[in-house]
């Protein structure tokens, strides 16, 4: 099951080691939805490899802000605190995979 970033368990799971994959997202966004079944194949998958979670802009917005979010869905993979790439948009799982294995 993908975790529940929020702005306060975020600066803790940036500054570590492993992949963190965040997809930006709220609940009255219909491509939104549609990227949910991916990201939890993905936090599934990857389990104990990547953390990949989701944070709700329309509860917060600090982490959005810091990452520059316009538009949701956007899904950042962020390593060791640098943003290694981000996808703006609906986005094919193959596309999201082959980030994550790149990044592991």
């Amino acid at each position: 099951m993908a975790m529940q970033i929020t702005d306060q368990n975020a600066p803790e799971l940036i500054a570590g080691d492993k992949l963190v994959v965040i997809d930006f997202w709220a609940v009255w966004c219909g491509p939104c939805q549609r990227m949910t079944p991916i990201i939890e194949a993905m936090a599934e998958k990857y389990e104990g490899q990547a953390i990949i979670g989701k944070y709700n802009v329309h509860e917060k917005e600090d982490l959005a802000m810091q990452y520059k979010v316009r538009n949701i869905p956007t899904i950042i993979f962020v390593k060791g605190g640098e943003l290694k790439h981000k996808f703006v948009g609906l986005t094919l799982e193959s596309e999201i995979e082959a980030k994550i294995k790149e990044f592991i």
